[in-house]
């Protein structure tokens, strides 16, 4: 197992070197001047060519690249060009939001899509079924920006039951905290369920035609038994290493929810920092959003492993 992870490693620094470059280039073909942003109104030319040596941007792009890189090598991400703060604290203010918001979204695509795609598994060809798969379809089409507004309406405006924005950390108060996350992560996690319901479903369905369910049936057991104990869980190893994936993709940020809720997370961040030109904000969280996403494939890998005895023979 070590020696596979250490091949996945390596595997990994090229890409991430790879998006580096990618990142950093393509950001460069953004029209608009960051020194314009920061300048003001006044931008007095005297002061337009000091922030552009402070900041290096008279370089030639290739030494632009590789002194940011040297930075991020060391764990310097550099300065965000309009509040003049670390890039490093920025994404750990934001960091914990964007972790909170994923955990609990993906709670929520548990809690629906995996029961679902079980029932309509066992239940295959019925009412129940095509009720499941509906519903799956629907969680897949609806956007999510939609259904947060009408959630806002319905709960927030209408019944007064959640606040309709903003965020509290769960440190300061646990309550405020999940009730302000609690719509949102809904809305993520609904998305989220129809893509697990659907795997879970096609997976249950290959298990439960094995000789050895037909066998376990024959020998008396209950139906329970043969679902929970012996179905899904050989069921479960793709179910394992899509939730690794879809959990990575959530730590990208969900820009749309997190602009309709007010959420202080990653996709906030992203956002506002294109807009402002800020270059050092979005290549720190495009990197930072690519390092998860990576390590979650890396997860997702030694899951499939962990789970799967056959290949864990053939290490």
């Amino acid at each position: 197992m070590p020696v596979y992870i250490a091949k996945r490693l390596l595997v990994a620094i090229p890409t991430l070197l790879i998006i580096s470059i990618f990142v950093f280039s393509l950001q460069k073909l953004l029209p608009g001047d960051p020194v314009l942003v920061m300048a003001g109104e006044e931008r007095d030319p005297a002061v337009l060519e000091m922030l552009r040596e402070k900041y290096r941007l008279n370089d030639p792009l290739p030494v632009q690249y590789l002194t940011w890189l040297g930075g991020v090598m060391t764990g310097d991400l550099g300065v965000s060009l309009r509040t003049n703060q670390p890039v490093t604290e920025l994404i750990a203010q934001k960091l914990p939001v964007t972790i909170q918001l994923a955990v609990m979204s993906m709670i929520f695509a548990f809690l629906i899509g995996v029961p679902m795609g079980i029932l309509a598994a066992v239940k295959k060809n019925t009412a129940i079924d095509y009720i499941a798969s509906i519903i799956a379809l629907s969680g897949l089409s609806v956007p999510n920006f939609w259904l947060g507004i009408m959630l806002i309406l319905l709960v927030s405006v209408n019944l007064g039951w959640l606040p309709a924005s903003g965020f509290e950390s769960i440190f300061v108060d646990p309550i405020r905290s999940l009730q302000t996350m609690i719509m949102p992560a809904f809305v993520l996690g609904t998305a989220l369920a129809a893509t697990l319901m659907r795997h879970t479903r096609s997976a249950m369905l290959g298990v439960l035609s094995q000789d050895y369910i037909r066998t376990a049936r024959a020998k008396g057991l209950s139906p329970r038994e043969v679902v929970l104990s012996h179905s899904f869980r050989n069921a479960l190893l793709p179910v394992v290493t899509l939730s690794a994936l879809l959990f990575g993709e959530l730590l990208a940020g969900a820009v749309l929810t997190e602009q309709i809720f007010t959420i202080p997370g990653f996709g906030k961040l992203i956002v506002d920092a294109v807009f402002n030109r800020d270059y050092a904000v979005v290549q720190g969280v495009v990197m930072c959003t690519a390092v998860g996403f990576i390590a979650m494939n890396l997860v997702a890998d030694v899951l499939y492993v962990l789970l799967n005895p056959r290949l864990r023979a053939s290490l």
